[in-house]
């Protein structure tokens, strides 16, 4: 039912590595049951994946999924990845924005899966109905991905409306959080998906279409259009977004004493004014940008001037994305002391294709476990990790990508497998094996982190509603019932697939509407029956592949630093595991039968 009339969102692209080959498939069996994005990226996952492989191995799928809104409506412009994560070896999720949503609609598919693995570095470009595989040796080992994104750009043809997504050399190096860049400042960061390209040979991907798509009742669809768009651009919310953009958070955070630092020892940061939104608008702010289709320019590109050495009156500018949870990983986590640190660390990160987040909370990890004396400088390689220290940081991110030693190697793959083999698992910020997000917020957010699929902040908000009730204490079966509606109705939204900043305007009686002049008759009940199956999927294939929540603990650190709600209680949270686990296995043994 979900399948808009003659839309080309029913093909399916597969490309084999292996075999150089690539085929396209009517997959309108998946697009009416499914909607698109997470929604059909999970029903492909469960088809192409056999169970406990190796996410690094040939059998392992890359699925890179859109939606019915892509290209139709204003702030739909995220594309869905979804894999085998490498760094949880569980269900791997990750969104991102730019171009590639539009990239990928209008050259034809509603899906694309990549399987198998190439004999040699390769980059494959997909041009409309043809796709070409270009030998991408001489791009192996390159220092920066930015490099990698300019060759690439000039030796493509034909560009059409394009997307380049690439991996640096974190990618290369299998480490189980690196990224993928594309469009320079997005990035498909969680989970590990640039390990996966690593693991294929799988250098760069690009995508490039001209083609149109067919809207039924053009009249209603304009006037739909427009009151979406007036929406968004007069939205005080999204205002903020143009104006500060996300790291408008990190004053109200820290005000609240919610803003993670040092590792969480503390949740208030003394320099939290030096790395706010406010300062960095003031004194970097040196462009916003917009992904394809948004009217909002929510991206925010500081410019970073370094003196050249020998030149005293020559600066290079750097341009440098940042977000509040680049700021909260890289700068409040790790004591930053300077706006200019952060950002030469950040760039850095940036250059080699880590994930900011993970690699920020691994950073900070090891800074204390070295305060303990738990590693030392044998296993640092005589590096003296001090809090705010950014050039002791630059080191370690070397150190990192380079994979010296075996320690290095460990932090390759994350805070959760490092403490195990060195110790200090009890301020390991881990919550399923995933870096914590940068909201120390109440019961709701770690609660969140636990069992959402993604292990993200984004699953279901927790943090936005410990903001919400501060002062009010709401009961664990409170929690659990509002945050799994709220997870189950961003399903639908990353089935669409909606930039989470406008759910706000996309609301579900919207989203009704807005479907009407593509074709498709729906209700408000239908879409949250939709939502509530594409998360039972998840489950599904999370519970398949070995996820277990008995086996997984709280960090012990966020039960000594106190939150907007005091300091929490394990035994609330563990109660709150166990009432989730109890519904989602009821909700799966009902719907198999």
């Amino acid at each position: 039912m979900w399948l808009p009339k003659h839309d080309p969102l029913k093909n399916v692209l597969y490309i084999d590595l292996t075999l150089k080959k690539y085929w396209v498939e009517d997959r309108s069996d998946l697009f009416e049951e499914f909607m698109g994005g997470t929604g059909v990226a999970i029903k492909l996952l469960e088809e192409e994946v056999p169970k406990n492989v190796d996410p690094l191995g040939p059998e392992n799928v890359i699925i890179f999924a859109v939606g019915p809104f892509n290209g139709i409506y204003p702030a739909v412009s995220k594309t869905v990845a979804m894999f085998k994560s490498p760094h949880t070896g569980n269900l791997g999720e990750s969104h991102a924005g730019g171009r590639s949503s539009i990239a990928i609609r209008l050259a034809g598919y509603g899906a694309i899966v990549i399987k198998g693995v190439s004999d040699v570095p390769v980059w494959v470009s997909v041009r409309g109905k043809t796709v070409k595989f270009n030998d991408a040796r001489a791009l192996w080992g390159m220092r920066s991905s930015f490099t990698v994104g300019r060759i690439i750009r000039e030796n493509e043809p034909n560009p059409g409306f394009r997307t380049i997504m690439r991996i640096g050399r974190a990618g290369e190096k299998l480490i189980t959080y690196a990224g993928v860049i594309t469009e320079t400042y997005r990035h498909f960061g969680r989970l590990g998906l640039g390990a996966v390209f690593g693991s294929k040979k799988l250098k760069a991907f690009v995508v490039s279409g001209r083609g149109s798509l067919p809207i039924l009742n053009k009249r209603e669809y304009r006037r739909i259009y427009k009151e979406l768009y007036d929406t968004i651009v007069k939205s005080p919310a999204m205002k903020k977004y143009h104006d500060l953009g996300t790291p408008v958070n990190v004053l109200r955070l820290n005000e609240i004493k919610a803003l993670p630092t040092r590792n969480l020892k503390s949740s208030q940061f003394e320099n939290a004014k030096l790395l706010s939104g406010e300062n960095l608008a003031e004194g970097y702010l040196a462009r916003r940008m917009a992904c394809s289709h948004c009217p909002v320019a929510c991206i925010h590109l500081a410019a970073l001037r370094e003196p050249y050495v020998d030149e005293p009156y020559f600066y290079k500018t750097t341009f440098v994305s940042y977000d509040y949870e680049p700021i909260f990983a890289l700068g409040t986590m790790l004591g930053a002391k300077s706006v200019e640190g952060f950002l030469k660390l950040l760039d850095r990160i940036e250059t080699y294709g880590l994930d900011a987040m993970s690699t920020g909370v691994v950073l900070a990890w090891a800074t204390e476990a070295y305060e303990k004396g738990i590693i030392g400088e044998k296993e640092l390689l005589g590096i003296k990790p001090k809090w705010g220290d950014h050039e002791e940081y630059l080191k370690m991110v070397e150190n990192l990508v380079n994979q010296p030693n075996d320690f290095y190697k460990a932090l390759g793959r994350g805070v959760s497998y490092a403490s195990k083999i060195y110790g200090g698992e009890d301020f390991a910020l881990s919550f399923g094996g995933n870096e914590m997000p940068g909201y120390h917020t109440g019961p709701a957010a770690p609660y969140s982190f636990m069992v959402g699929a993604r292990h993200s902040h984004l699953d279901s908000a927790g943090y936005s509603l410990d903001e919400k009730t501060i002062g009010k204490e709401l009961s664990a079966e409170e929690i659990v019932e509002k945050l799994l509606k709220e997870e189950r109705w961003r399903q639908v939204l990353t089935s669409l697939v909606i930039c989470l900043f406008a759910r706000g305007v996309y609301k579900p009686e919207v989203v009704v509407e807005a479907f009407k002049p593509l074709g498709v008759e729906a209700t408000v009940d239908d879409l949250f029956e939709l939502g509530k199956r594409i998360h039972l999927e998840k489950y599904r294939f999370k519970i398949r592949e070995g996820f277990n929540l008995d086996e997984y603990k709280f960090p012990k650190r966020i039960f000594e630093t106190p939150t907007p709600h005091g300091y929490l209680s394990e035994e609330k949270l563990m109660k709150m595991k166990e009432m989730f686990k109890e519904i989602i296995y009821k909700e799966l043994s009902l719907a198999e039968k």
